[in-house]
């Protein structure tokens, strides 16, 4: 697992410094806070650990950072993220599994990183990022804008996502710590997700019925592509998944049995971290905490500009989001009784 995270002058981010960090990890805070530039520097660093040495790739780690702040954050200049006004460098440092990974670089920095520190060893493992815009339906789109035309539009979580799903299903037995994930899935979804090779396009499949991707539900689209990358193998027990926004698109109900299916994984070793402004996500994460055999669910909140760490096991945080939601709560109690 990825066990902690320093971040200095990344964006919105002044500082950050998380030293235990869990199975499921909840980023919360209000818009502009750096929810998501947290997701995918975090992201930005794995992928370049797994793909750096990987078959026959012939750049070094400084050059697959590189390309992938740049293709992840879509910038001019890489130098561009760090914080606005900061005298400072922006700097990064993750611990995973006990060993180091480290970098910085200032603000006028190209596409060149100078410094970079790797103690980790490379990694078989893929993880793998769910962006708030679902996949499916723009999957031929993403592919063409990228690797045709070579253009900003849908950054790498976008690429990197409809590569994925592009590989296709595997034969035989799947990991067996993952049984009663995919059943929990289909449970929701009630049908399955295919490619149709003919037509170039990805369908919902129900029963004997086959339905245009584009007039399927878009929280089945997304719990579909979950249930895919575990069909594929390309995810495995020790992936680590990255997703901004779990509530999107998704009714109560999907997410409470979402939530429950990642932390069934998340049991099995894969590793979450998750964006969210949701109180929902946050409560019912709260009672996954609390269970006999609890998983460490951390929360990461950004409040006034400076980041608190909590535990869920230990309690719900301070938190504006978490505060104003009670709020109103009481504000309706008081309402009930007049």
């Amino acid at each position: 697992m990825i066990n902690s995270i320093e971040l200095k002058n990344f964006g919105p981010i002044h500082k950050l410094n998380c030293q235990n960090l869990g199975n499921i990890n909840l980023i919360i805070g209000g818009n502009g806070a750096g929810k998501t530039i947290l997701l995918k520097a975090l992201y930005s660093a794995m992928k370049t650990l797994e793909e750096y040495k990987r078959g026959n790739e012939p750049r070094n780690a400084r050059e697959i950072l590189a390309d992938k702040l740049y293709w992840t954050f879509e910038t001019e200049k890489i130098g561009d993220l760090v914080t606005k006004g900061a005298d400072d460098s922006l700097s990064f440092k993750l611990e995973f599994n006990s060993a180091d990974f480290c970098y910085d670089f200032g603000k006028d920095t190209t596409k060149v990183i100078q410094t970079l520190e790797n103690h980790i060893p490379p990694r078989d493992s893929n993880s793998i990022f769910f962006p708030t815009k679902e996949v499916l339906s723009l999957y031929n789109v993403i592919l063409g804008s990228r690797e045709l035309d070579k253009t900003f539009g849908f950054d790498d979580t976008y690429l990197d996502l409809a590569r994925a799903l592009r590989q296709p299903p595997q034969q035989g037995n799947n990991y067996r710590e993952f049984a009663a994930s995919r059943k929990s899935l289909h449970e929701i979804l009630d049908g399955k997700v295919e490619y149709d090779e003919k037509i170039s396009r990805w369908q919902f499949k129900k029963g004997n019925q086959k339905f245009s991707i584009g007039v399927t539900a878009e929280g089945i689209k997304k719990i579909s592509i979950l249930d895919t990358l575990l069909g594929n193998r390309y995810i495995d027990p020790k992936s680590i998944i990255f997703i901004d926004e779990p509530e999107s698109a998704l009714h109560p109900v999907a997410i409470s049995k979402f939530l429950d299916i990642i932390s069934l994984l998340a049991q099995c070793g894969i590793q979450f971290f998750m964006a969210s402004h949701s109180y929902f996500v946050v409560k019912k994460l709260f009672l996954i905490s609390q269970k006999e055999d609890p998983l460490s669910v951390v929360i990461l909140s950004s409040k006034d500009g400076s980041w608190n760490v909590d535990n869920l096991k230990e309690g719900m945080p301070d938190n504006p989001i978490i505060d104003e939601s009670i709020r109103l709560y009481k504000e309706e109690v008081r309402l009930a009784l007049e």
